[in-house]
Protein backbone atom coordinates (compact mmCIF):
# COMPACT_ATOMS: atom_id res chain seq x y z
CA UNK A 1 0.00 0.00 0.00
CA UNK A 2 3.48 2.01 0.17
CA UNK A 3 2.87 5.22 -2.40
CA UNK A 4 -1.39 5.54 -2.23
CA UNK A 5 -1.97 8.87 -1.87
CA UNK A 6 -4.06 9.88 1.20
CA UNK A 7 -7.15 10.90 -1.46
CA UNK A 8 -7.42 7.13 -2.36
CA UNK A 9 -7.71 5.51 0.84
CA UNK A 10 -10.41 3.54 2.34
CA UNK A 11 -11.90 3.64 5.68
CA UNK A 12 -10.53 0.76 6.98
CA UNK A 13 -6.66 1.45 5.49
CA UNK A 14 -6.66 5.14 6.33
CA UNK A 15 -7.79 4.20 10.49
CA UNK A 16 -4.62 1.23 10.82
CA UNK A 17 -2.33 4.10 9.63
CA UNK A 18 -3.94 6.43 11.79
CA UNK A 19 -3.51 3.82 14.84
CA UNK A 20 -0.25 3.08 14.07
CA UNK A 21 0.56 6.78 14.02
CA UNK A 22 -1.03 7.64 17.22
CA UNK A 23 0.79 4.61 18.93
CA UNK A 24 4.10 6.09 17.67
CA UNK A 25 3.85 9.77 18.99
CA UNK A 26 2.60 8.28 22.25
CA UNK A 27 5.85 5.79 22.26
CA UNK A 28 8.14 8.98 21.77
CA UNK A 29 6.00 11.45 23.74
CA UNK A 30 5.30 13.22 20.91
CA UNK A 31 1.83 15.71 22.08
CA UNK A 32 -0.63 14.62 19.03
CA UNK A 33 -1.76 18.08 17.69
CA UNK A 34 -2.75 18.42 14.57
CA UNK A 35 0.46 19.48 12.97
CA UNK A 36 2.35 16.76 14.92
CA UNK A 37 -0.55 13.69 13.60
CA UNK A 38 0.09 14.70 10.30
CA UNK A 39 4.03 14.46 10.73
CA UNK A 40 3.18 10.74 12.04
CA UNK A 41 0.49 9.76 10.04
CA UNK A 42 3.27 10.35 6.71
CA UNK A 43 5.59 8.85 8.61
CA UNK A 44 3.40 5.73 9.26
CA UNK A 45 2.07 5.91 5.62
CA UNK A 46 6.14 5.38 4.35
CA UNK A 47 5.80 7.75 1.13
CA UNK A 48 8.27 9.99 2.22
CA UNK A 49 11.49 8.16 2.39
CA UNK A 50 13.13 10.95 3.46
CA UNK A 51 10.86 11.75 6.49
CA UNK A 52 11.46 8.47 6.94
CA UNK A 53 15.25 8.46 7.13
CA UNK A 54 15.07 11.73 9.35
CA UNK A 55 12.69 10.37 12.47
CA UNK A 56 14.60 6.82 12.25
CA UNK A 57 17.49 8.54 12.52
CA UNK A 58 16.11 10.60 15.72
CA UNK A 59 15.03 7.49 17.44
CA UNK A 60 17.82 5.95 17.08
CA UNK A 61 19.79 8.63 18.92
CA UNK A 62 17.19 8.71 21.59
CA UNK A 63 16.57 12.43 20.23
CA UNK A 64 13.50 14.23 22.15
CA UNK A 65 10.93 15.39 19.66
CA UNK A 66 10.64 18.61 21.12
CA UNK A 67 8.31 21.53 19.69
CA UNK A 68 11.39 23.02 17.62
CA UNK A 69 11.85 19.59 16.40
CA UNK A 70 8.38 18.93 15.63
CA UNK A 71 7.85 21.87 13.76
CA UNK A 72 10.37 22.02 11.75
CA UNK A 73 9.41 18.37 10.82
CA UNK A 74 6.23 19.76 9.81
CA UNK A 75 7.68 22.25 7.82
CA UNK A 76 10.25 20.75 6.09
CA UNK A 77 8.36 17.55 5.26
CA UNK A 78 4.27 18.42 5.57
CA UNK A 79 3.69 21.51 4.38
CA UNK A 80 2.93 21.24 0.53
CA UNK A 81 5.58 22.71 -1.52
CA UNK A 82 5.98 23.36 -5.64
CA UNK A 83 8.15 21.15 -7.18
CA UNK A 84 9.01 21.75 -10.92
CA UNK A 85 8.85 18.14 -12.89
CA UNK A 86 12.96 18.14 -13.72
CA UNK A 87 11.84 16.08 -16.85
CA UNK A 88 9.07 17.84 -18.76
CA UNK A 89 7.35 16.46 -21.59
CA UNK A 90 9.49 14.13 -24.09
CA UNK A 91 10.63 15.92 -27.00
CA UNK A 92 7.52 14.71 -29.98
CA UNK A 93 11.02 14.17 -31.85
CA UNK A 94 11.51 10.89 -29.77
CA UNK A 95 8.16 10.07 -29.67
CA UNK A 96 8.32 10.13 -33.54
CA UNK A 97 11.62 7.72 -33.28
CA UNK A 98 10.00 5.10 -31.03
CA UNK A 99 7.05 5.07 -33.82
CA UNK A 100 9.92 4.63 -36.48
CA UNK A 101 11.48 2.43 -34.64
CA UNK A 102 8.19 -0.09 -33.73
CA UNK A 103 7.46 -0.01 -37.76
CA UNK A 104 10.73 -1.36 -38.61
CA UNK A 105 10.07 -3.94 -35.99
CA UNK A 106 6.57 -5.00 -37.89
CA UNK A 107 8.19 -4.76 -41.39
CA UNK A 108 11.03 -7.28 -39.86
CA UNK A 109 8.69 -9.40 -38.33
CA UNK A 110 6.12 -9.15 -41.78
CA UNK A 111 9.40 -9.80 -44.15
CA UNK A 112 10.65 -12.63 -41.59
CA UNK A 113 6.86 -14.19 -42.24
CA UNK A 114 7.47 -13.98 -45.89
CA UNK A 115 11.00 -15.71 -46.20
CA UNK A 116 10.04 -18.61 -43.86
CA UNK A 117 6.88 -18.96 -46.23
CA UNK A 118 9.01 -19.36 -49.48
CA UNK A 119 11.35 -21.36 -47.76
CA UNK A 120 8.78 -23.56 -46.50
CA UNK A 121 7.34 -23.55 -50.23
CA UNK A 122 11.18 -24.53 -51.63
CA UNK A 123 11.03 -27.45 -49.54
CA UNK A 124 7.58 -28.72 -50.38
CA UNK A 125 9.26 -28.39 -54.23
CA UNK A 126 12.62 -30.16 -53.28
CA UNK A 127 10.52 -33.08 -51.28
CA UNK A 128 8.73 -33.74 -54.57
CA UNK A 129 11.77 -34.72 -56.70
CA UNK A 130 11.50 -31.17 -58.40
CA UNK A 131 14.21 -29.96 -60.86
CA UNK A 132 17.36 -29.20 -58.22
CA UNK A 133 18.69 -26.12 -60.35
CA UNK A 134 15.25 -24.50 -60.00
CA UNK A 135 15.63 -25.37 -56.15
CA UNK A 136 18.80 -23.93 -55.60
CA UNK A 137 17.94 -20.82 -58.15
CA UNK A 138 14.73 -20.32 -55.69
CA UNK A 139 16.97 -20.54 -52.46
CA UNK A 140 19.48 -18.09 -54.23
CA UNK A 141 16.85 -15.62 -54.74
CA UNK A 142 15.70 -15.81 -51.29
CA UNK A 143 18.90 -15.47 -49.53
CA UNK A 144 19.62 -12.49 -51.60
CA UNK A 145 16.14 -11.19 -50.90
CA UNK A 146 16.67 -12.31 -46.67
CA UNK A 147 20.41 -10.00 -47.29
CA UNK A 148 19.35 -7.11 -48.65
CA UNK A 149 16.48 -6.89 -46.10
CA UNK A 150 18.60 -7.00 -43.05
CA UNK A 151 21.20 -4.51 -44.77
CA UNK A 152 18.74 -2.11 -44.99
CA UNK A 153 16.89 -2.53 -41.66
CA UNK A 154 20.59 -2.61 -40.34
CA UNK A 155 21.01 0.86 -42.01
CA UNK A 156 17.68 2.00 -40.85
CA UNK A 157 18.10 1.21 -37.10
CA UNK A 158 22.13 2.97 -37.47
CA UNK A 159 20.03 6.27 -38.36
CA UNK A 160 17.68 6.15 -35.80
CA UNK A 161 20.55 5.28 -33.12
CA UNK A 162 22.68 8.18 -34.33
CA UNK A 163 19.24 10.43 -34.12
CA UNK A 164 18.59 8.83 -30.22
CA UNK A 165 22.45 9.77 -29.40
CA UNK A 166 21.30 12.91 -30.38
CA UNK A 167 18.52 13.34 -28.45
CA UNK A 168 20.12 12.00 -25.88
CA UNK A 169 22.73 14.76 -25.71
CA UNK A 170 20.13 17.43 -26.13
CA UNK A 171 18.57 16.09 -23.02
CA UNK A 172 21.46 15.65 -21.30
CA UNK A 173 22.67 19.59 -21.80
CA UNK A 174 19.10 20.67 -21.26
CA UNK A 175 19.07 18.94 -17.60
CA UNK A 176 22.35 20.53 -17.25
CA UNK A 177 21.16 23.95 -18.36
CA UNK A 178 18.07 23.35 -15.65
CA UNK A 179 20.63 23.16 -12.85
CA UNK A 180 22.97 25.99 -13.84
CA UNK A 181 22.55 30.03 -13.19
CA UNK A 182 22.74 31.23 -16.87
CA UNK A 183 24.46 34.95 -15.89
CA UNK A 184 27.26 33.18 -13.31
CA UNK A 185 27.46 29.38 -14.65
CA UNK A 186 26.77 28.17 -10.67
CA UNK A 187 23.97 26.28 -9.91
CA UNK A 188 20.94 27.71 -9.46
CA UNK A 189 17.98 28.10 -6.45
CA UNK A 190 16.03 24.61 -7.57
CA UNK A 191 19.69 22.58 -7.73
CA UNK A 192 20.84 23.84 -4.49
CA UNK A 193 17.36 22.93 -3.30
CA UNK A 194 17.85 19.58 -3.66
CA UNK A 195 21.44 19.23 -3.23
CA UNK A 196 20.81 20.24 0.42
CA UNK A 197 17.87 18.59 0.60
CA UNK A 198 20.05 15.16 0.02
CA UNK A 199 23.02 16.51 1.96
CA UNK A 200 20.91 17.19 5.24
CA UNK A 201 20.09 13.46 4.92
CA UNK A 202 23.74 12.28 4.46
CA UNK A 203 24.43 14.41 7.30
CA UNK A 204 21.92 12.96 9.42
CA UNK A 205 22.33 9.37 8.49
CA UNK A 206 26.38 9.30 8.96
CA UNK A 207 26.52 11.77 12.15
CA UNK A 208 28.66 13.99 10.37
CA UNK A 209 28.45 18.26 10.12
CA UNK A 210 26.91 20.47 7.15
CA UNK A 211 27.38 23.73 6.81
CA UNK A 212 26.63 26.81 5.15
CA UNK A 213 27.33 30.51 3.84
CA UNK A 214 25.30 33.15 2.44
CA UNK A 215 27.14 35.95 0.46
CA UNK A 216 25.98 39.17 -0.41
CA UNK A 217 27.80 41.88 -2.58
CA UNK A 218 28.12 45.26 -1.01
CA UNK A 219 26.72 48.17 -2.75
CA UNK A 220 25.86 46.09 -5.47
CA UNK A 221 23.17 48.58 -6.73
CA UNK A 222 25.65 51.33 -7.02
CA UNK A 223 27.80 49.30 -9.73
CA UNK A 224 24.41 49.12 -11.56
CA UNK A 225 23.72 52.71 -11.27
CA UNK A 226 27.01 53.93 -11.84
CA UNK A 227 28.02 51.75 -14.23
CA UNK A 228 25.11 50.18 -15.62
CA UNK A 229 23.75 46.72 -15.62
CA UNK A 230 26.51 44.78 -18.02
CA UNK A 231 29.22 45.93 -15.10
CA UNK A 232 27.11 44.74 -12.57
CA UNK A 233 26.87 41.24 -14.23
CA UNK A 234 30.44 41.30 -14.16
CA UNK A 235 31.23 42.21 -10.67
CA UNK A 236 28.32 38.90 -9.77
CA UNK A 237 30.17 37.22 -12.63
CA UNK A 238 33.82 37.80 -10.86
CA UNK A 239 32.71 37.14 -7.49
CA UNK A 240 31.00 34.16 -8.64
CA UNK A 241 34.08 32.81 -10.13
CA UNK A 242 35.67 33.22 -6.90
CA UNK A 243 33.45 31.19 -5.22
CA UNK A 244 33.38 28.34 -7.04
CA UNK A 245 37.06 28.25 -7.39
CA UNK A 246 37.17 28.45 -3.30
CA UNK A 247 35.10 25.60 -2.27
CA UNK A 248 35.89 21.44 -2.93
CA UNK A 249 34.49 19.44 -5.81
CA UNK A 250 32.29 17.57 -2.79
CA UNK A 251 30.61 21.25 -2.45
CA UNK A 252 28.04 23.37 -3.90
CA UNK A 253 28.16 26.72 -5.42
CA UNK A 254 25.14 28.16 -6.51
CA UNK A 255 23.54 31.92 -6.96
CA UNK A 256 20.71 32.06 -4.22
CA UNK A 257 19.18 35.23 -5.86
CA UNK A 258 19.95 38.87 -6.91
CA UNK A 259 23.67 39.83 -5.70
CA UNK A 260 23.39 36.77 -3.21
CA UNK A 261 25.23 33.71 -3.71
CA UNK A 262 25.36 30.44 -1.68
CA UNK A 263 27.50 27.14 -1.14
CA UNK A 264 26.62 23.90 0.81
CA UNK A 265 29.53 22.33 2.40
CA UNK A 266 28.86 19.31 3.45
CA UNK A 267 31.10 17.54 6.57
CA UNK A 268 32.30 20.95 7.19
CA UNK A 269 31.86 22.52 10.69
CA UNK A 270 31.25 25.66 11.16
CA UNK A 271 35.03 26.37 11.93
CA UNK A 272 35.96 25.60 8.83
CA UNK A 273 33.05 27.01 7.11
CA UNK A 274 34.20 30.29 8.25
CA UNK A 275 37.17 29.35 7.18
CA UNK A 276 36.51 28.52 3.63
CA UNK A 277 34.42 31.95 3.89
CA UNK A 278 36.77 34.28 5.07
CA UNK A 279 39.51 32.95 2.57
CA UNK A 280 36.87 33.75 -0.21
CA UNK A 281 35.91 36.62 0.97
CA UNK A 282 39.60 38.00 1.04
CA UNK A 283 40.56 37.11 -2.33
CA UNK A 284 37.16 39.16 -3.43
CA UNK A 285 38.20 42.27 -1.83
CA UNK A 286 41.51 41.52 -3.73
CA UNK A 287 40.50 40.79 -6.78
CA UNK A 288 40.61 44.05 -9.43
CA UNK A 289 37.83 44.78 -12.01
CA UNK A 290 38.31 47.10 -14.93
CA UNK A 291 35.48 48.21 -17.51
CA UNK A 292 35.99 46.04 -21.16
CA UNK A 293 34.89 49.08 -22.84
CA UNK A 294 37.70 51.56 -21.25
CA UNK A 295 40.48 49.26 -19.59
CA UNK A 296 39.45 51.86 -16.45
CA UNK A 297 39.94 49.69 -12.97
CA UNK A 298 36.42 49.93 -11.11
CA UNK A 299 36.02 50.27 -7.41
CA UNK A 300 37.12 47.40 -4.93
CA UNK A 301 34.33 44.57 -4.64
CA UNK A 302 33.24 43.52 -1.23
CA UNK A 303 31.19 41.20 0.15
CA UNK A 304 29.18 40.50 3.30
CA UNK A 305 28.76 37.04 4.60
CA UNK A 306 26.35 35.01 7.13
CA UNK A 307 27.75 31.12 8.12
CA UNK A 308 25.58 28.78 10.16
CA UNK A 309 25.78 25.07 10.54
CA UNK A 310 23.03 22.70 10.01
CA UNK A 311 20.96 21.65 12.92
CA UNK A 312 19.44 17.81 13.79
CA UNK A 313 16.08 17.73 12.06
CA UNK A 314 15.75 21.63 11.19
CA UNK A 315 14.66 22.73 8.31
CA UNK A 316 17.29 24.10 5.41
CA UNK A 317 15.27 27.52 5.36
CA UNK A 318 15.90 27.46 9.08
CA UNK A 319 19.92 27.05 8.61
CA UNK A 320 19.88 29.45 6.07
CA UNK A 321 18.14 32.31 7.60
CA UNK A 322 20.49 32.31 10.42
CA UNK A 323 22.69 32.61 7.72
CA UNK A 324 20.75 35.51 6.49
CA UNK A 325 20.37 37.25 10.10
CA UNK A 326 24.66 36.76 9.97
CA UNK A 327 24.75 38.15 6.84
CA UNK A 328 23.06 41.40 8.07
CA UNK A 329 24.81 41.65 10.58
CA UNK A 330 27.70 41.82 8.78
CA UNK A 331 26.61 44.88 6.65
CA UNK A 332 25.95 46.96 10.04
CA UNK A 333 28.78 46.21 11.46
CA UNK A 334 30.54 48.10 7.87
CA UNK A 335 30.32 45.01 5.71
CA UNK A 336 33.34 43.17 4.17
CA UNK A 337 33.32 40.61 7.10
CA UNK A 338 31.93 37.48 7.93
CA UNK A 339 29.88 36.87 10.83
CA UNK A 340 28.55 33.61 11.95
CA UNK A 341 25.78 31.82 14.20
CA UNK A 342 27.61 32.27 17.06
CA UNK A 343 28.21 35.99 16.77
CA UNK A 344 25.02 36.95 16.38
CA UNK A 345 23.73 39.68 18.45
CA UNK A 346 21.10 39.17 21.54
CA UNK A 347 18.29 41.59 19.43
CA UNK A 348 18.96 39.32 15.88
CA UNK A 349 18.51 36.17 18.32
CA UNK A 350 15.29 37.18 20.06
CA UNK A 351 13.89 38.49 16.54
Amino acid sequence: MVGQSIGEMDVEYATTIADRAMRLMAQQSVPATPTNFAVWFEYSLGNSLALRKTIDILIAGKRKFDPAINHELYITYVTPQSSPDPLGDLPEQLSGLIATAQQFLNTAVTDNQTHIKALGEVSSEAAGAADPRTIIAKLVDELSKATSRAATLEANFAATSEELDSIRDSLKAAEQRSNTDALTGLANRHSMDEFLRLAQIAAMEKDEALSVFLIDIDHFKKFNDDYGHQVGDQVLRLVAKVLQEGVREVDLAARYGGEELIAVLPGADLEACTSVAERIRRRIAEARLTRRATGKEIGSITVSIGVAQFRLAESADAMIERCDRGLYQAKRLGRNRTVTETELEPEAGAA
